[in-house]
């Protein structure tokens, strides 16, 4: 592509002289730069990519997209073609539409956003899509799906340039639709920029990341730009779990969307489910509708899991399958890895791998697995990320000693921090509920053996946090770490001592 064409569409503070050069790649990342690629130097939340133009140059770059009036001036006194823009991060969404020819403008996109629930309605919708017979495309935290082709994602969200690379190898694939879930981290940041969502969904908002937007107003805020638009039109539909105490702030942002439509328990939603009937592995309510009212059937588990089926089929519904269809594949539905996953045993017990890392998360599981355990004890195992929000650490500490007969405290993801410090706070928490009935244990597979050891018949025994994950992080490594092989391995070993 020519850099002339690649940059028409760019808004530009200055240009460099016009060269007719041929760009063969775009890339942020210096790293992986090569000859005739364009360069998007962009100042970031963690650091600056100007520091990089210069190895970015000397490693083959065409061209510079840059924020920087120092970089302009370098890549001009190079003689290279040279655009400087005001933001470098929507510059590198808008160069990167261009280079991909614009698959976005392809697919029918469903972003969905929330503390939890994003993943488990992602997958569920495009499952119905693809029972539908659509091809799809799927970017999320577990993984990443182009048009049946599972690759590993690295973030929730990625950057524009990396999500638009998927969209366009799902295009030439012959995908049709895209779903996707949208962190407040992306929305933020506007690494989603220029995409035109369809189909907006929101499912919860619960406290998480204050880390880094401080505050649940600030936190709110960003889930809500979803509903408005991030460089493009406001979505066609907007899809609103009425039940969430942050209702009113999205529904105020979705204003300028062609259709809301609600989901939830209570009398006033669009989407509504009444009856509901839970045991383990079947879900079942009536579902109300705009179009209708029907029985839904589902081989998932929990109250959850009803929301999470409402906002599948109000967005299916959104993109055009029939209420028929909507029931029909809701009973067709696959569980989501790390979601409650059970763990396979013959010791007559139950083990769960759940991602539940925030108070709201942990509490749900617990009184999702205490509806199931009956009389038998709940036996949680969790632990709080490091260099992550602290103030959540005692809350998730209380929830788990609130709701469980047994604690166990242990790492997660420790990342840069001291996981001693970490499993205190946490332990703090769970002593204010009241419940003395906890161990510590920092090493996880240990944990992990030590509450499977303690198990009787009967019980559920919660390992919390990590899901779906296959590393765990600490001192900068990340090494391999997968909760459901190490309590595998561990329920091994206790049944080979019966």
């Amino acid at each position: 592509m020519l850099w002339t064409d690649l940059i028409a569409a760019t808004p530009v503070l200055a240009q460099g002289e016009i060269v007719a050069a041929n760009i063969s790649a775009v890339e942020y990342d210096s790293r992986a730069v090569r000859v005739g690629a364009v360069f998007v130097a962009m100042r970031g939340e963690a650091t600056d990519g100007n520091r990089y133009a210069r190895q970015a140059v000397d490693q083959g770059a065409a061209a510079i997209v840059t924020d920087s009036r120092e970089t302009f001036a370098f890549a001009d006194a190079r003689g290279l073609p040279v655009a400087l823009v005001a933001d470098g991060r929507r510059a590198l969404a808008t160069v990167s539409a261009a280079f991909f020819g614009h698959p976005e403008r392809a697919l029918g996109l469903s972003a969905v956003t929330g503390t939890n629930g994003k993943t488990t309605t992602a997958f569920l919708l495009e499952q119905m899509l693809q029972l539908a017979a659509r091809s799809t495309v799927l970017l999320g935290t577990i993984e990443t799906h182009v048009a049946g082709e599972v690759r590993p994602s690295s973030h929730t969200t990625p950057e524009s340039r990396d999500v638009l690379q998927v969209f366009a190898d799902g295009v030439r694939a012959g995908a049709t639709e895209a779903v996707m879930e949208m962190s407040s981290h992306a929305l933020q940041q506007e690494r989603v920029w220029g995409l035109p969502v369809d189909v907006a969904i929101f499912t919860t908002l619960t406290q998480d990341h204050l880390d880094y937007h401080r505050t649940m107003e600030a936190y709110a805020a960003a889930k809500a730009r979803l509903f408005r638009g991030v460089g493009a039109p406001a979505p066609r539909v907007a899809i609103i779990n009425a039940d969430d105490a942050y209702a009113p702030q999205m529904l105020a942002a979705a204003g300028e969307c062609a259709t809301v439509w609600t989901y939830g328990l209570g009398e006033a939603a669009d989407f509504r489910a009444s009856a509901v009937a839970l045991r383990a592995g079947d879900t079942r309510f009536a579902l109300h509708t705009p179009l209708g009212d029907a029985q839904v059937q589902s081989g998932l588990t929990g109250r959850v899991n009803v929301y999470n089926l409402l906002a599948a089929c109000a967005s299916a519904t959104a993109r055009g399958l029939t209420l028929q269809q909507v029931v029909q594949y809701a009973s067709q539905l696959r569980p989501v890895p790390g979601r409650f996953e059970t763990v396979p045993n013959v010791l007559g017990f139950t083990v769960v791998v759940d991602y539940a890392h925030t108070d709201d998360a942990l509490r749900n599981l617990i009184a999702l697995a205490r509806e199931l355990a009956g009389n038998a004890r709940v036996i949680t195992l969790f632990g709080c990320g490091g260099d992550r929000d602290r103030t959540k650490r005692p809350k998730m500490g209380r929830a788990a000693g609130e709701g469980s007969d047994v604690v166990m405290v242990t790492s997660d993801n420790p990342r840069s921090e001291d996981p001693a410090a970490i499993a205190d706070e946490a332990l703090a928490g769970v002593r204010a509920s009241g419940d003395m009935h906890v161990q510590v244990e920092l090493n996880r597979a240990r944990a992990i053996a030590g509450v499977i050891d303690m198990a009787r018949a009967g019980d559920i025994v919660l390992l919390a946090g990590k899901g779906h994950e296959k590393t765990q992080t600490a001192n900068g490594v990340a090494m391999p770490f997968d909760d459901v092989a190490v309590a595998a391995a561990a329920l091994r070993i206790r049944e080979h001592r019966v």
